[in-house]
């Protein structure tokens, strides 16, 4: 792969080629996709979609929207530190190209502020739902009727994919979805593959799948015209944008560091356990004098967690660096903090996050409430969408469409398109919003 190709300005529908030399100074390309991101209605909803305990009230704990804003902050600050470190190594990307550090930044800034736009209420517990209704629920009976593929799509639900098809999808009055660049398309794309075969090697890239078959001829365009190499004749798989492995190390940085101080200042994980875990971490870089004027344990955490995360950034960006010509050859294999010398401090503080955190009973029951919401809104849609494409709509059907906003279709010429329809909109609700829809289908509110 290619810098010059990687770094692609096209937009969807576009006819002649953007020259970096010729974007205005005050906006940049990349930083126009940032915008249309922050101002999507998708990405508001992000702000009633909670991080990792669903549906708290708790001040403390971050929301899919504060998460994706510290991912892009992170993001943006390994984009810049490796993009000067490639300008100096590659001097024509400026100098021929007119590629500057902060071009590297914004690109990643904002596919990181993306990486979590397409998942459904509810955190992961929501994917797993709609997994659930079409694998082992009343979605079942839609085998026969689909392709693999196209049931691998929705029996796996990805929101990766889903994020994909809300970027890129179009509908009236919004041709291409966002019309956000290539490149940053690129760079959102961390799992460049389609859902079928499953995990076909241990390589990163095949750890997941990122694009729906809706999607498909979207997602060629975008991978031929950034010149990725493809993994196999016989399926879509290609390579990583480079990018994506700093968009996945922004990610990677920000949920270990910031659920594990979430869980701390939740009282879930012990204040003593906590900073004896970070400061493992951040061994050698603590200024005494500073760390022991504070009082109280959010201040001493915070405080860790800022040194925690300069030390990660730092890391990550060594890592891609060193390892440069293999990701673009497309040899790189593993995530790049998955070969940092601080594995084994993230490892552990992972663990203790999964134990007191992710599995604390809080998160247990009401990641359990969330699934039996969203179970019975696809119950319900599902059979709307299957009657649509029959073309036999009750009067309660009608009722249904009539709840539904005009973005959603569901007279498309194929069941899957319908299908994927329903999953689109019930992902695109809040963790609220699919409550009250699913008291309102129960005739709880009038």
């Amino acid at each position: 792969m290619h810098w010059e190709q990687l770094l692609s300005l096209k937009r969807f529908g576009d006819t002649n080629k953007r020259i970096r030399k010729e974007q205005d100074e005050t906006r940049l390309g990349f930083e126009v996709d940032y915008d249309r991101i922050i101002f999507s209605s998708e990405f508001r909803s992000l702000q009633d979609k909670t991080q990792v305990v669903p549906l708290s009230k708790t001040d403390f704990v971050h929301t899919r929207l504060t998460h994706s804003l510290e991912v892009s902050v992170v993001g943006r600050s390994l984009g810049r530190k490796v993009g000067k470190l490639l300008l100096q190594k590659h001097p024509h990307l400026e100098n021929v190209h007119g590629y500057k550090i902060n071009d590297f930044g914004a690109i990643v800034a904002a596919a990181a502020l993306a990486h979590d736009i397409g998942n459904p209420p509810f955190g992961h517990s929501g994917e797993n739902a709609i997994g659930a209704y079409f694998k082992n629920g009343e979605g079942a009976k839609f085998k026969t009727q689909l392709t693999d593929k196209e049931y691998e799509d929705l029996c796996d639900f990805e929101g990766n994919a889903n994020g994909f098809k809300i970027l890129t999808e179009s509908r009236a009055g919004r041709t291409g979805g966002l019309r956000l660049s290539y490149a940053t398309l690129g760079a959102f794309m961390k799992y460049p593959k389609e859902s079928l075969p499953k995990k076909p090697t241990s390589h990163i890239v095949d750890k997941k799948y990122g694009f729906f078959q809706s999607e498909k001829d979207m997602f060629i365009e975008v991978a031929q015209e950034l010149g990725l190499i493809s993994r196999s004749r016989e399926h879509i798989n290609y390579n990583r944008h480079p990018l994506a492995y700093l968009v996945e190390a922004a990610d990677d940085i920000c949920y270990t560091i910031i659920d594990f101080e979430d869980g701390i200042n939740l009282g879930l994980i012990d204040e003593d356990y906590a900073l004896e875990y970070l400061i493992k971490l951040v061994k050698g870089k603590i200024i005494t004098e500073n760390y022991n004027a504070l009082s109280t344990t959010q201040e001493r955490v915070s405080y860790l967690r800022a040194l925690a995360i300069s030390a990660l950034i730092d890391e990550a960006v060594s890592i891609f660096m060193k390892h440069e010509e293999a990701i673009l050859s497309g040899q790189f294999e593993t995530a790049l903090l998955d070969v940092s010398q601080y594995k084994a401090q993230i490892a552990d503080i992972i663990q203790l996050s999964i134990k007191n955190v992710y599995r604390s009973k809080e998160v247990i029951d009401k990641e359990i409430a969330g699934y039996e919401i969203l179970n019975q809104l696809l119950n319900t849609y599902g059979r709307l969408a299957h009657h649509c494409y029959l073309n036999r709509i009750s009067d309660y059907d009608y009722l249904l469409l009539n709840l539904l906003p005009e973005t959603v279709n569901l007279q498309q010429e194929s069941l899957y398109d319908n299908l994927l329809s329903v999953c689109l909109h019930i992902s695109k609700l809040s963790d609220t919003n699919a409550m009250l829809l699913h008291q309102k289908l129960k005739g709880q509110v009038l």
